[in-house]
């Protein structure tokens, strides 16, 4: 992906997440403000109602006896005197068929006497309250009234909103989660660049002087004195080899390295299975005089493929059935087909994976670590570009082991 497109996803996301976030907490506050409202209307009817009781719908109001005199503290005016007792029961009855489960704290005040009667701190969890004498401002304009106030009231709404806010408190981690997600991203984005630069220096240069030893070696074959020594012959033979198979691994690197950064270009063709892997049988086995391959692939099986890339398939697969054999090479080779597609199999006789190292053997650089591994060069490169371009093909690959001995490695090709 480009840098360009992944800033712009990172910052749409960015501003999605923000967005959605400064929505959630303007709908909490709103939310309290709506709580905080309809928790004042329910005190002032219970309040009202409560009124209405004690003066028996005797006493008529030119204004509304109930004052809001602070956020959390109410004035009631009745207007004539009143019990403490009677004042208690009605507002514990109307407070629980209204729902206003909280802690409150009343106060009665006569003021033809001058005398206040404290009432009682009211706790909505304790069967038997606890007295508080609380002391209420008198009010100048009011004979008989009582005055109540919900000390706790604020830890009530927002015990009321608790939902709102664990869903505040969701978004703020998703936020965190994001932008520590996109940090990561980034990070491993400069890594594999700076992973993939490095490769591509590290095989160029590698190349330049491969190719020199490889011409040199053989210019050096083609001498008299070489052709008339065995020895010599042997020794520069080994040097071409070595060299082939290391340019061989270098060209490996380097097709990995171009399609991590810029994916390859694919020339698909019609493929006929039979004689295709027939051909490349018969060459692995001029190279390996044990190597016994049997196909029984149907005739008029064929895929669509890039030739290239699937002829590296088809060796990456019987190379290492060759490599981890500890006998002599015996692989079998068979097609099928179902509703769904074709399956190309490629039995060996070899040493198995350990079920446990299946899942990553397709993973860069990966190797199983047994003793035979360590006798075989590699990079624990070959699977993982078969696996790419298997993927670029949106053809599947599995392995899993043969129930005597060795792997099964099955290519599906879907219709």
């Amino acid at each position: 992906m480009e840098i360009k497109k992944l800033n712009i996803i990172i910052t749409l996301g960015l501003v999605a997440i923000i967005g959605i976030l400064i929505a959630q907490l303007l709908w909490t506050k709103q939310a309290y403000n709506l709580e905080d409202r309809k928790f004042n209307q329910k005190v002032n009817i219970a309040l009202m109602e409560v009124v209405d009781k004690m003066s028996e719908g005797k006493t008529s109001f030119t204004e509304n006896p109930v004052q809001i005199v602070a956020n959390d503290y109410y004035v009631v005016n009745i207007n004539n005197e009143f019990h403490p007792a009677v004042l208690e029961h009605y507002l514990k009855t109307e407070f629980t068929r209204f729902q206003i489960n909280t802690d409150y704290v009343y106060a009665l005040y006569n003021c033809h006497s001058d005398q206040m009667v404290y009432g009682k701190y009211m706790s909505s969890h304790q069967e038997e309250p606890s007295e508080k004498v609380i002391q209420f401002p008198k009010h100048k304009n009011l004979t008989y009234y009582f005055s109540i106030r919900f000390p706790d009231k604020t830890t009530y709404l927002i015990s009321s909103l608790r939902f709102w806010y664990l869903l505040t408190f969701a978004l703020i981690i998703i936020l965190l989660v994001y932008v520590y997600s996109i940090y990561t991203i980034i990070q491993q984005k400069k890594f594999s660049e700076l992973q993939r630069d490095f490769i591509n220096n590290m095989t160029h240069e590698f190349k330049t002087p491969l190719s020199s030893i490889l011409l040199a070696t053989e210019a050096l074959n083609k001498q008299h004195v070489v052709q008339e020594n065995t020895k010599l012959q042997t020794y520069t033979s080994i040097i071409i080899n070595q060299s082939n198979k290391l340019n061989s691994h270098i060209e490996k690197i380097l097709n990995i390295a171009k399609n991590d950064s810029s994916g390859l270009s694919l020339k698909t063709e019609k493929i006929t299975l039979f004689p295709f892997i027939h051909e490349i049988a018969e060459t692995m086995q001029l190279k390996n005089e044990n190597l016994k391959i049997t196909l029984l692939i149907d005739n008029n099986s064929s895929v669509v493929a890039d030739k290239f890339h699937f002829t590296n398939i088809i060796h990456n697969i019987l190379d290492n059935s060759i490599k981890y054999c500890e006998a002599k090479p015996n692989i079998l080779i068979s097609s099928d087909k179902d509703s769904k597609g074709l399956y190309l199999k490629f039995k060996d006789n070899g040493m198995g994976i350990p079920a446990k190292n299946i899942p990553y053997i397709f993973d860069k650089f990966y190797r199983v670590n047994t003793k035979k591994s360590e006798e075989v060069t590699g990079f624990g490169l070959g699977l993982f570009y078969v696996k790419k371009i298997v993927q670029q093909h949106h053809w599947k690959i599995s392995v899993e082991n043969n129930k005597d001995e060795g792997i099964t490695t099955t290519l599906f090709f879907p219709f």
